[in-house]
């Protein structure tokens, strides 16, 4: 048995959702998850849905975030900008999370693309080896294409998951179809992380479009489609916090808070699924075999998205304007019996990277 403690990346569902499938699988095989801190900003509150399935004690940290325009896309500049002042406040959470490690234990640290995790092997050096996990680490595999042109772009999506990565010993990078390993980049291709639920819920198509909102100011977009169209049924999840459980906008668009169980049954059930380029509500909709729309709001959604066209997942789209997925829909062809095969066969060589 290993004791594994996790150190997450909080801002929007994706990372999350990544940790409560692989809690779920270590419990499995026998291994303990001591603790699972959570970074973000520091007045932002863990969601209830992680602290309800996670099953290990939960603790938040100060970490950076994206800062967004009034448009809804991120501003690079304004991020740092914003951070810049609160340098001593993250070097307080550097402190919090080694008291953490110290007060648990640990035998392995997994870190879910929480920057912070890097400058804490920086400075403080620790004994126990880090696995870091996400689909960014895919940007670093030879075969991976990424979006044209926007090579800055491109540099500060990768010196930030070099960052996220530095002192650890694997990185484990989530692709949406095998890809050969790159041990001598200690990269290693593995299948996405998906929860239990997921096979365990009646898949069904009925009329409406289910719609996933990292970021509350995108929903006037959302508004503008649906006044046009106002016979098309949406419902859609959002992460504004002082939201209710659900609002009837209209009689063809509901708003829901975000709640990760209702969000997955509703998936199993909409027509498709419209979402911010996030890798795990893809690969959600691509296991249940749902046609996905997906809007890219950064350089890094940007290459969720291209790779998302690449697998046969959906379409991509500059904005939330819908008439591109109903003229995508009569083409879409599933994907899924491939993509669960994947996700299956994976499982075994998960496992293998926690033999300690």
């Amino acid at each position: 048995m290993t004791k594994v403690l996790f150190l997450v990346q909080g801002e929007g569902r994706g990372h999350l959702t990544q940790a409560i499938s692989m809690s779920q699988l270590l419990r499995e095989a026998g291994h303990e998850v001591v603790a699972v801190l959570v970074g973000g900003p520091q007045d932002r509150p863990v969601p209830a849905f992680f602290q309800d399935q996670i099953n290990a004690p939960v603790e938040a940290f100060a970490s950076p975030n994206l800062v967004f325009s009034g448009a809804g896309k991120v501003d690079f500049t304004k991020t740092v900008v914003h951070h810049l002042p609160h340098i001593g406040r993250f070097l307080g959470s550097l402190k919090q999370i080694d008291t953490a490690i110290q007060r648990y234990q640990p035998e392995l640290i997994l870190n879910f693309y929480e920057i912070l995790c890097g400058f804490y092997n920086l400075f403080y050096r620790p004994s126990i080896p880090t696995f870091c996990i996400g689909h960014q680490y895919l940007f670093f595999h030879p075969d991976f294409k990424f979006p044209p042109q926007k090579k800055l772009d491109r540099f500060l999506v990768n010196l930030n998951t070099r960052f996220t990565a530095i002192g650890a010993k694997k990185r484990l990078a989530l692709s949406f179809d095998a890809l050969p390993d790159q041990p001598s980049k200690e990269l290693w291709v593995v299948s996405p992380l998906l929860r239990r639920d997921i096979r365990t819920l009646t898949v069904d198509q009925k009329a409406f479009i289910l719609i996933y909102l990292n970021h509350p100011s995108l929903f006037s977009q959302i508004q503008e489609w649906h006044r046009q169209n106002p016979d098309v049924e949406i419902h859609c999840f959002w992460s504004k916090p002082d939201a209710p459980p659900e609002e009837k906008v209209s009689p063809n668009l509901t708003l829901h808070k975000l709640d990760g169980v209702k969000f997955l049954e509703m998936m199993s059930q909409c027509k498709a699924l419209v979402t911010t380029a996030g890798f795990e509500s893809v690969c959600e909709a691509m296991y249940l075999d749902k046609p996905v729309m997906v809007v890219p709001i950064h350089y890094e959604q940007a290459c969720n998205a291209a790779d998302t066209e690449r697998v046969g997942g959906g379409v991509a789209a500059a904005a939330f304007d819908l008439s591109v997925l109903m003229k995508y829909l009569p083409h879409h062809r599933p994907v899924g019996n491939n993509f669960r095969k994947w996700c299956g066969e994976g499982e075994k060589k998960w496992l293998k990277h926690f033999e300690l």
